[in-house]
């Protein structure tokens, strides 16, 4: 168990203790309930900048692996960026506690969780797919790969066209998942698609220019959030969580746990996944590498 996921789990053992905290005589809050209160907030605080700060790290040691794959495309550019992809998930999925309660990650208004982390995906809304080889943002030579094009088309037409984040990323590295499901692997795409001279497919520089980019605003969104859980600015999202009332605090706190570890984990992807068996679905949860493990043990227990 690591020192983050042991330091999770006691607070949300102190959680549990403030909640059953007794009251002061005439009504009022009992000041060590009060403080214990305070402690948590700020403790769940510091785990949530740390956190956040770890996965931008990892997202930014993957822009560069990216930017690699890019400018030079070959074999050992692509496993390299695939392997930087898988380093960069895994900080991140830690950070999903930190969501459900319109915090920076999701507020309504501005929170970046639809760029970063957008699923499920129509593959064709970006690329090639074996269904339709021309279609997608990438093979649209009319669009021009900027900023302002990726971000307008996020969601743009309905919630799974995904352009941004990493899960577009993923497809760019891996490609679509057509193999037979039982031999486990994932999708094959060759460096090939990026080699603008003998490559294959088409629009070799546009996808390696869109793969470029789109590293580099995973890291932009990523930084805002780490931003504003910062300690060092007093007038940000951290300051009014530590500093406001504690009580709502730890009302955040618990939201986000129970919502993703119940309604999101289990049912959202889990349980969707298993229940439809769609091959689009294996890698909802984590990489497809991980999940469509996760999803194919489950599918062997229930055929026990």
């Amino acid at each position: 168990m690591s020192v983050r996921t042991r330091v999770l789990s006691a607070t949300s053992a102190l959680l549990l203790f403030v909640g059953c905290g007794s009251s002061a005589e005439g009504g009022g809050t009992n000041a060590t309930t009060a403080e214990l209160g305070r402690q948590a907030a700020a403790t769940y605080a510091r785990i949530a900048f740390g956190s956040y700060n770890d996965s931008l790290e990892a997202a930014q040691a993957m822009d560069g692996a990216l930017t690699d794959l890019s400018n030079a495309p070959s074999a050992a550019s692509l496993d390299a960026a695939k392997t930087a992809w898988l380093a960069a998930r895994e900080p991140y999925l830690q950070t999903e506690v930190f969501r459900f309660y319109d915090g920076p990650i999701d507020n309504p208004i501005d929170g970046p969780e639809g760029a970063i982390n957008g699923w499920p995906m129509d593959e064709q809304h970006v690329d090639y797919t074996r269904d339709s080889a021309a279609s997608g943002i990438i093979n649209d030579t009319e669009l021009p790969i900027n900023e302002a094009t990726l971000r307008g088309a996020n969601e743009d037409g309905g919630e799974e066209n995904i352009a941004v984040g990493f899960h577009p990323i993923e497809f760019l590295l891996w490609g679509q998942d057509s193999s037979d499901p039982s031999n486990g692997l994932p999708g094959q795409r060759s460096h090939t698609d990026y080699v603008t001279e003998g490559g294959t497919n088409e629009n070799q520089d546009r996808r390696g220019a869109y793969l470029d980019l789109i590293g580099d605003l995973l890291v932009d969104d990523l930084r805002t959030v780490v931003d504003a859980w910062s300690p060092d600015d007093s007038s940000n999202y951290r300051a009014d969580f530590v500093n406001g009332d504690w009580d709502a605090a730890l009302e955040k706190m618990l939201t986000g746990m129970i919502v993703l570890s119940g309604f999101e984990t289990g049912g959202e992807r889990a349980q969707v996944a298993l229940d439809n068996g769609d091959q689009e679905d294996e890698h909802s949860c984590f990489s497809d590498n991980t999940h469509r493990d996760m999803v194919q043990n489950a599918r062997g227990v229930q055929n026990v």
